[in-house]
């Protein structure tokens, strides 16, 4: 039973940057692909980046390509979330996301395990 914590959301300004980490304490780490979903106010949760099992693999959406980077530690249970160039529109809810796939993936539905999520707020 994976157990994940999200931490470092906060508020931070337009073009800054900001560190999410994600800390499992259940299961096996290593067997899950993980991610990274956000959950604006009044809009349908979506999935911002993935990275498969062993991390050679990777998935980002397109509005955040270039500007964020998802990476993960084994032997932490760790997966991070680095952001750059923040903008408004990345205001959201960030959830940390376990798969029992092998690679990355984009779904909701493809998700087995979800943590409760931290706020980001980026103002103008």
């Amino acid at each position: 039973q994976m157990q994940l914590v999200e931490s470092g959301g906060g508020l931070v300004q337009a073009g800054d940057s900001l560190s999410l980490s994600c800390t499992n304490s259940g299961g096996t780490f290593s067997m899950y692909a993980m991610g990274w979903f956000r959950q604006a106010p009044g809009k349908e949760r979506e999935c911002v980046a993935t990275i498969s099992r062993n991390g050679f693999s990777t998935y980002y959406k397109m509005s955040v390509k270039g500007r964020f980077t998802i990476s993960r530690n084994n032997t932490q249970n760790t997966v991070y979330l680095h952001m750059n160039s923040l903008k408004p529109e990345d205001t959201a809810v960030y959830y940390c996301a376990a798969s029992g796939r092998v690679s990355v993936w984009s779904q909701a539905s493809s998700v087995d395990y979800w943590g409760k999520g931290t706020l980001v707020t980026v103002s103008s």
